[in-house]
């Protein structure tokens, strides 16, 4: 067994004191290992799998939302928590596929034997969730081009953009979490995680669909579910377009009311979990000494 053992963060010294030793360390900032990792990621195959993704996801429930009865902007409130749902399960394919390349290609060196851990992994996880940041903005553009072009596109730019931030800050804990389970557990276990948070968002928002058949606005409803981190991307995501909905022609004072309500105690637990989450994950990584496997 081999451990990784490198770790400036953690107040290690070189020979010569501790002195020589910082000053001798090269010097690692967030954006140029940003522009590391964005030049490291134009080789994975995580690129072509996320416009894959986004690209078929769009189109194929775009096309049936603009030729089915179904209401059109409930519809859109469907396909937003469809992505919102499956957001754990890609973040678990991605974190794990990710780690586990990581770990055949460096030995996890890339993340571990470098001047600065936390800045490394904050670069990796930025880098991955801006991927899918635009991985989830691509869907939602593909989506809405066959409903303008069959003229049953009713939504405002205001709900679309706010889909796309909602969808994607709510992301945020799952790849803090995901990626470290990863790291600890490999790939096969944070696939599975993710599958899990699947069903739990789904369950979250009264199974798949359930507010396009009942015409409810089911974000707005929270359950006990809604407050695990698995349900964040599908409510944050989804309130911005039932809102939308609610102030529409066919909805009322009301429900508007209600589901603007929502969107604030929300937003604050996902921005609370992300602050509190990222604090631990930065700690954890500084003391993290995985045993590689292979060796």
């Amino acid at each position: 067994m081999t451990r990784v053992t490198m770790n400036h963060e953690n107040g290690g010294h070189g020979v010569g004191g501790g002195g020589a030793s910082r000053a001798s360390a090269p010097c690692m900032t967030l954006p140029r290992a940003l522009r590391a990792e964005v030049l490291r990621l134009r080789r994975s195959p995580l690129v072509p799998l996320h416009l894959a993704c986004s690209l078929a996801a769009g189109a194929a429930c775009g096309a049936y939302f603009a030729l089915a009865p179904w209401d059109a902007s409930m519809g859109t409130d469907a396909f937003v928590q469809l992505l919102g749902s499956l957001m754990p399960l890609m973040a678990g394919i991605v974190c794990g596929l990710d780690a586990d390349g990581e770990g055949e290609a460096t030995g996890l060196s890339g993340l571990l034997a470098v001047p600065s851990r936390r800045v490394a992994l904050a670069a990796r996880l930025l880098a991955l969730w801006l991927m899918g940041a635009a991985a989830l903005a691509l869907a939602l553009a593909v989506f809405a081009a066959p409903l303008a072009l069959a003229g049953r596109q009713a939504l405002g730019p205001a709900a679309w953009a706010g889909a796309a931030l909602g969808l994607a800050c709510g992301s945020i804990p799952l790849y803090l979490v995901l990626y470290a389970v990863a790291l600890a557990w490999g790939r096969n276990a944070t696939i599975a995680a993710g599958a899990a948070g699947l069903m739990l968002a789904f369950f979250s928002l009264g199974g798949l669909a359930h507010g396009l058949m009942t015409s409810e606005l089911t974000a707005a409803d929270a359950n006990a579910l809604s407050y695990l981190p698995t349900s964040w991307a599908a409510l944050l995501g989804s309130l911005p377009v039932e809102l939308a909905i609610a102030g529409g022609p066919a909805g009322s004072a009301g429900a508007a009311a209600h589901v603007a309500s929502a969107i604030g105690p929300a937003a604050g637990l996902c921005a609370t979990a992300t602050v509190l989450l990222a604090g631990g994950v930065a700690v954890w990584i500084s003391r993290f000494e995985p045993t590689l496997r292979g060796e």
